[in-house]
């Protein structure tokens, strides 16, 4: 199924899921158990994750194409970093032909071990991506990433839209935000993106706090922002309560997030499950129907 599709013919909000390939096959029927169990949120689509710089391409194959062969509709991760047009038109051929229609168009983070220069990749950017796998597949699904807050390499707010208004015009049919904790920033990207003309779907990403470490090391690596009275009060619980009082506070926070999304117009909502079943349906059962 074609997600940008099945989202502009919704009439209610949808939740979708993402996850990461593990990186041992021993943890493979856990994972699947996770996934079972999240199937109770009924998501509108999985997306699988891919590592820095394709390390773990086959893995997201692998894992795609479980997905899609269990009745989910899926969608691989596919990165800028290190990708040839041979390369990339392989694998968008493997993905078609294990039955998953939908990719999620990334620059990607360049591999931490080595040098690495952009001006001498091929794709340089993720609209260079998304422009590339659209010629090949042109009934291809395929979804980018937006900022609610810019990308940490950004140097403006101006620029970021920008980028992400020229990967939305590229051939993108929805973008995913990077996970965030304040609303108005969504509405303000949305807003921003309406008033260049662009109606692509914007689906905002949430993460259900597992714990105060997870989080600091989840923002250490997005380069998202937190809002000073939420961090302070995380920080308070974990010090005061521990682990359970800090995902309670975390819970309380998404659900308020989440119901003032849902009240902007957000056409879903996307959970960063960190292949966890507990809080997304502890939250989804907070928030209640969507």
């Amino acid at each position: 199924m074609h997600i940008g599709k099945m989202i502009r013919e919704l009439s209610a909000p949808f939740y979708s899921l993402e996850f990461f390939p593990p990186s041992d096959t021993a943890q493979l029927p856990d994972f699947y158990a996770t996934v079972d169990r999240l199937r109770a949120l009924n998501p509108l689509f999985a997306s699988v994750t891919y590592g820095a710089g394709g390390a773990r391409q086959q893995n997201t194959l692998a894992v795609t194409a479980e997905l899609a062969r269990r009745g989910i509709t899926a969608m691989a991760h596919l990165t800028c970093v290190g990708a040839e047009p041979q390369s990339i038109a392989a694998f968008l051929h493997d993905l078609q032909a294990s039955g998953v229609n939908n990719v999620l168009a990334l620059r990607g983070d360049p591999p931490a071990d080595k040098p690495w220069d952009w001006n001498k990749a091929h794709f340089r950017h993720a609209s260079d991506l998304v422009a590339f796998a659209r010629e090949q597949q042109p009934d291809l699904g395929i979804g980018v990433a937006a900022y609610p807050a810019p990308h940490p390499e950004s140097p403006t707010f101006a620029d970021d839209r920008r980028c992400t208004a020229e990967k939305m015009r590229a051939g993108a049919d929805f973008a995913l935000t990077q996970l965030f904790f304040d609303a108005r920033e969504y509405e303000d990207l949305v807003s921003h993106l309406r008033g260049q003309g662009i109606t692509t779907p914007v689906i905002p990403g949430i993460l259900p706090i597992q714990s105060f470490d997870s989080l600091r090391r989840v923002l250490s690596l997005c380069g998202a922002n937190i809002p000073g009275k939420l961090y302070l009060a995380l920080e308070k619980a974990n010090n005061d309560g521990g682990a359970e009082a800090v995902r309670q506070v975390g819970l309380d926070y998404a659900v308020r997030q989440i119901r003032s999304l849902l009240d902007a117009g957000a056409p879903g909502i996307h959970l960063y499950t960190l292949n966890k079943a507990d809080m997304c349906l502890r939250l989804a059962e907070a928030v209640g129907t969507l």
